[in-house]
């Protein structure tokens, strides 16, 4: 029943054998398991930096407090009967991080014209020609390229004068027009806000509200 093996030589390589391919598995079962260890570890980043990014997109947002609009009585016309100028009063919600608004872009989109902005510097809101949105400290602020407490505020200005507007598509405003100012923080998070021009206002308003 049992075959007994008399020859130490063939025992011997026997033995030699099972342990090669004994060797030969471990090898090839670490080699698995650095691979797995490395695609687990890749994917663990991944998807931190996912959830990070996600958590910030959701979390970081941009709201605004008050709208109005700067209508050419300003420029010394005789009538007020179109806004040339979008000022927003904005404020960082609840649980948001620093809000970095050179960093940030405002897409502006009207039925004439749809333009990304881009934080200008070097103007504030009320000058002739800047390059882009204007922004300038209002409240606690201590400055006005960031909103670090929940009750600072900060004033972001949109020129719309198609002679003087940084960008010639963005045609001012007539009575009973609409657009919309979508906020785009460095983290991505996006704000929505839209604003209408009254159908009739005094034609002696300096401002209205949008």
């Amino acid at each position: 029943m049992f075959e007994m093996l008399t020859d130490e030589h063939d025992r011997g390589q026997v033995g030699i054998g099972t342990l090669i391919v004994f060797i030969a598995m471990v090898l090839v079962a670490a080699i698995a398991a650095g691979v797995l260890i490395n695609t687990a570890g890749s994917l663990q980043s991944q998807a931190s930096d996912t959830g990070t990014e996600t958590q910030q997109a959701v979390a970081n947002q941009v709201e605004v407090v008050h709208a109005y609009g700067i209508t050419n009585y300003e420029d010394g016309g005789p009538d007020a009967t179109q806004v040339e100028e979008l000022r927003l009063v904005v404020k960082k919600s609840a649980g948001s991080d620093v809000i970095d608004i050179d960093s940030m872009t405002v897409q502006y989109t009207s039925s004439t014209a749809s333009e990304t902005l881009t934080y200008d510097e070097n103007s504030n809101p009320g000058d002739d020609n800047p390059s882009g949105f204007t922004t300038t400290e209002l409240a606690s602020s201590t400055s006005d390229t960031a909103l670090v407490n929940t009750d600072d505020r900060i004033e972001i200005g949109i020129l719309l004068d198609s002679t003087e507007a940084p960008v010639s598509e963005l045609d001012v405003l007539e009575p009973g027009d609409s657009a919309t100012v979508e906020i785009v923080d460095q983290s991505g998070a996006q704000f929505s806000y839209g604003v209408t021009v009254p159908a009739t206002f005094s034609d002696t308003a300096a401002v209205v509200e949008v």
